[in-house]
């Protein structure tokens, strides 16, 4: 596969039409309503919100690395703690390990195609760490604030590199993504953050104080892209997505890829075992 390799390395960012086809999204996106409907929270109301990290780290997530677990929106429960709307339309996102433990999730985060992408931006030995169905549910689908993805997967030299696939069309209406162009590079190509852990514990620490871009500012650019769309940026890159308050959902499958020849931060939140080594694609 032939990438814009000096694009990628200028901008942070390449948008890939038309990667997967259709039959392999639909395939996906019926496997994770299966995984939903099978899901018993029982008790417990796993959620998350990108303020988590500020407040609250619980032993469900923590122990998500290498598991398939369901997280709420958010604003998916009432004041009583009861499900304000379906399951199906409650489930912010499922994390984390799909793409080693499920047969469907597996064929689509692997192949040829991917392995060339991955070689076109230069990860000589692509491990993939973490995979996530983020679901974007209408009308409650939960703002991501500005972030950069080495936060959470720190190495050095930092080679944390996003995949991110839009299984339906991503538009401004049911909150698509939003960049910063250039932002992983030069004076503001800067770690801000790192979500740390230690144990049973993990909070995220500032770094750097370099703001965060202005969303009503040129600096912020959104990227509406077709739905069997690649999305792939840098991981110092700022990227953000609004809140979803359309009647439309916007269902997109995501992979956290590292380079093995970069050293992996061992105090990274999420760690793999001999049990379930990290593999490519």
């Amino acid at each position: 596969m032939t990438l814009d390799a000096a694009r990628y390395a200028e901008q942070g960012f390449l948008v890939i039409p038309g990667f997967k086809p259709a039959a392999e999204i639909a395939a996906l996106r019926q496997r994770a309503l299966q995984i939903v409907d099978a899901f018993d929270p029982g008790e417990q109301r796993p959620v998350f919100t990108t303020e988590e990290q500020q407040r609250h780290v619980d032993d469900y997530f923590l122990d998500s690395g290498d598991q398939v677990r369901c997280f709420f929106e958010e604003e998916a429960f009432d004041a009583e703690g009861r499900l304000r709307v379906p399951k199906e339309l409650a489930i912010n996102k499922i994390g984390h390990a799909m793409h080693d433990l499920d047969p469907v999730f597996s064929a689509f985060s692997k192949g040829e195609a991917l392995r060339g992408v991955a070689t076109a931006l230069g990860l000589a030995r692509p491990q993939v760490w973490q995979s996530m169905f983020i679901f974007k549910q209408p009308g409650i689908g939960g703002e991501v604030r500005w972030h950069q993805d080495a936060s959470f997967f720190e190495s050095d030299p930092v080679t944390v590199t996003t995949f991110w696939f839009a299984l339906e069309d991503a538009t401004l209406h049911n909150g698509c993504l939003w960049t910063e162009p250039g932002g992983h590079r030069g004076p503001r190509g800067v770690l801000r953050e790192r979500f740390v852990r230690e144990g049973r514990k993990a909070w995220m620490e500032q770094v750097d104080a370099t703001p965060w871009p202005a969303a009503d500012s040129r600096q912020a650019v959104p990227l509406e892209v077709e739905a069997g769309s690649l999305v792939v940026f840098h991981g110092l890159l700022p990227h953000y997505s609004a809140a979803n308050r359309s009647e439309k959902s916007r269902h997109a499958y995501t992979l956290h890829v590292t380079d093995g020849a970069s050293r992996y931060s061992p105090r990274n939140w999420l760690q793999r075992g001999a049990d379930l080594p990290v593999q490519g694609f």
